[in-house]
């Protein structure tokens, strides 16, 4: 019953910051299919929260 635990190296191995990077390449594709008016305000923040979310995980 001896499992070996493995650590990631890099925050890029970790399941938590690929599922986060993924979604954001999600959000990204989906909002530019967003109306032209909320270019600007609507779709720019939640592209930033998205992307911001990668670099939380990385940067702990």
């Amino acid at each position: 019953m001896s499992e070996k635990l493995e650590f990631a190296r890099d925050y890029k191995e970790l399941k938590v910051y690929q599922l986060a990077f993924e979604s954001a390449m999600q959000i990204y594709e989906l909002s530019r299919k967003w109306p032209p008016e909320e270019k600007y305000s609507l779709t720019d923040q939640v592209r930033r929260a998205s992307r911001s979310v990668c670099g939380n995980i990385a940067e702990a």
